[in-house]
């Protein structure tokens, strides 16, 4: 995908629900993409069924989702159909979607006033047990996505790299999720 950036900006309500956020320390974003003019990263596509789009869109409820070119891997690949990217929003378009009530239900009453308001120096960071589920998918892909993901992924301050961030704090990929939570945060 091109003339986007990978980037750890926001909390997502599903963490929250499921004890794997940790508002104290801000290890709470999850991951989304947003528009980098010379940006460039590897993913993997995947088909969601019409009759499942539904049950997507609730699930990514967060994201603006975008139709979006993708290229192949290879120059010489067969074509890729464009796919659909979850990318940056803000909190005006989430309410005017869901409401008010979810909102508060979701967010604030949980302590948290915005879903897209982090600002680069806010001290965002990766909710572990999701950063660490990245890192394993992306690495089961072979190395040419996995460097992608280290590489072409930023924190919010949108300069230091998952690479970076991991080697600054290798606990993350040492520590496994909740047992509870370890066949759907297994990689």
């Amino acid at each position: 995908v091109t003339g986007f950036r990978r980037v750890f900006a926001h909390p997502a309500a599903i963490f929250f629900e499921r004890g794997i956020a940790d508002l104290d320390t801000l290890q709470m974003a999850s991951l989304s993409a947003e528009a980098c003019e010379g940006a460039s990263f590897v993913c993997t596509v995947f088909e969601v069924e019409d009759e499942g789009m539904d049950r997507f869109r609730e699930r990514e409820e967060e994201f603006d989702l975008q139709t979006v070119p993708v290229s192949p891997l290879e120059p010489d690949g067969e074509p890729v159909p464009p796919g659909m990217l979850c990318c940056r929003s803000s909190d005006a378009a989430y309410v005017q979607l869901w409401g008010e009530e979810r909102f508060s239900r979701l967010y604030k009453e949980r302590g948290i006033n915005t879903i897209w308001g982090y600002t680069p120096d806010s001290g965002l960071r990766p909710c572990p047990v999701y950063l660490r589920h990245c890192f394993l998918a992306a690495e089961r892909l072979g190395p040419v996505c996995l460097d992608s993901f280290l590489d072409d992924t930023f924190l919010i301050d949108r300069q230091t790299t998952i690479r970076q961030y991991l080697d600054e704090n290798p606990s993350v990929l040492s520590t496994p999720p909740p047992p509870s939570l370890a066949t759907r945060y297994g990689g």
